[in-house]
């Protein structure tokens, strides 16, 4: 589903990622995992196309298609959906008014019609009960005087809402306490398919317990330098990222 090779990527003239190599196939969760600066975040604004960052080097390949030529919008139509670590507050925009309007841009761009009122508050139900995500949210401005918990809840329902191929969680379990991380991962895993993909950035082992990576890579001044199964974090929780350092 997704090809990385040797990815180089620099903001503001500082070179970020040094020459990723990722590899992520239909139904499979990687967790990238390491210490601030590493480059985990860099990686998931350039997969979504951020205008800060420049690729200065190296490829990447999504469902057969060049990334690299496609706009933030037609990524985010082919599939890609990143969940931000510090999901930002929009004034103004009812959230019902924000979801109909991605859902039928999305479905613009897969040549389909778009839903009408009924079929979308229809499935604005099916999916808040996902996350149980109180309905007297989703009538308020996007993440408008929300906690930080109902923040990352309020993310799980947009990608339940959207349905991407692959969903990048930017540190979704930051700040989350033990009953909202449990409702967000099995939000989730709910939403789980054979054919959807996800890549779990996250400092703890406490997310992937829920989430149960099949993949985890640990990321050093922006390159993997050691990948493995899940056992690879139970080890980084025992024995932390220093080990990795040279």
């Amino acid at each position: 589903m997704l090809e990385i090779r040797n990815l180089h990527a620099s903001i503001g003239g500082k070179e970020i990622l040094k020459g990723i190599d990722l590899s992520v196939g239909e139904g499979e969760i990687h967790a990238l995992m390491g210490l601030n600066g590493a480059g985990k975040s860099t990686l998931s604004y350039v997969l979504v196309g951020h205008p800060a960052y420049e690729v200065t080097e190296g490829s990447i390949t999504f469902r057969g298609k060049d990334l690299l030529q496609l706009s933030p919008d037609e990524r985010s139509h082919e599939g890609i959906f990143l969940s931000f670590q510090q999901p930002v507050e929009i004034p103004g925009v009812p959230m019902t008014k924000f979801m109909q309007a991605a859902i039928n841009a999305k479905r613009k761009y897969e040549g389909k019609e778009p839903l009408s009122a009924a079929e979308f508050l229809k499935l604005m139900r099916e999916r808040r009960k996902i996350v149980e995500l109180d309905n007297k949210l989703t009538t308020r401005s996007v993440n408008e005087g929300f906690s930080g918990g109902e923040k990352k809840r309020n993310e799980i329902f947009q990608m339940a809402m959207l349905e991407p191929r692959l969903a990048i969680l930017d540190e979704t379990d930051s700040g989350l306490d033990v009953d909202a991380l449990r409702i967000v991962a099995e939000g989730f895993n709910r939403l789980r398919t054979p054919e959807t993909s996800a890549i779990v950035i996250t400092h703890y082992q406490r997310l992937l317990d829920y989430l149960k990576p099949d993949f985890v890579h640990v990321l050093i001044d922006g390159r993997i330098v050691k990948s493995g199964g899940p056992e690879l974090a139970a080890e980084i929780e025992n024995r932390g990222f220093e080990q990795f350092l040279v």
